[in-house]
């Protein structure tokens, strides 16, 4: 299997997801020394999944975050983004909450957002094989990294899901353990366990 960006890795160009529910957004590639500085807007909402946190960066959601508690998404958001300053501006995200709302109740329809996530060319590689992942199947971690020719880096792809910022746009929750065990997820294992679920009923 080709993937187009591992020549241009360092590029951080823009580049289409290639699975059917990422089809209509955009992911903007960032070196990690990019990550914000200044004021970063984010807005919360209520989910299928329980509440979310988004951010909006310059170039497109940097964030999409769960759990329950919103003063813990906003500790959250600021361990991501140590050197932002975070700013509560529902009203910038008057679109966008019910687009999210709608794709996290099922993470199979077609999201039409503008992307943005900051991290290693090993991580953009990962993140970019995650998406490639159709919703109702799986793979392990060790399935994964085999497909990026990286069977003896297990560990460091599994540490590149787990630095994902953007629950459920970006699928981390489509890789389990090599025996079908759901593994720890950062929000929830039971979060985990009911996005996959709706997959295998999604029609």
């Amino acid at each position: 299997m080709a993937f187009p960006w591992r020549a241009h890795a360092l590029d951080f160009k823009k580049l289409r997801f290639a699975n059917t529910h990422m089809s209509t957004s955009w992911l903007h590639l960032l070196p990690p020394s990019a990550r914000h500085a200044g004021p970063l807007p984010y807005a919360c909402g209520q989910s299928a999944l329980g509440r979310f946190l988004a951010a909006q960066g310059k170039n497109g959601l940097c964030a999409l975050l769960l759990g329950e508690d919103e003063a813990a998404l906003l500790v959250e958001l600021r361990t991501y983004f140590p050197q932002a300053l975070p700013e509560a501006r529902p009203v910038d995200f008057v679109d966008t909450l019910p687009q999210l709302a709608a794709h996290l109740a099922q993470p199979w329809t077609p999201l039409k957002l503008r992307l943005e996530a900051a991290g290693t060319p090993l991580q953009h590689r990962v993140w970019q094989a995650l998406s490639a992942i159709p919703a109702g199947q799986t793979r392990s971690y060790a399935q994964l990294a085999e497909s990026l020719g990286m069977g003896n880096a297990v560990r460091a792809v599994a540490n590149a899901c787990a630095a994902n910022r953007l629950a459920v746009v970006v699928p981390c929750h489509r890789v389990l353990r090599s025996d079908s065990s759901i593994s720890g997820y950062r929000w929830g294992p039971a979060r985990k366990a009911m996005l996959l679920e709706r997959e295998r009923q999604a029609p």
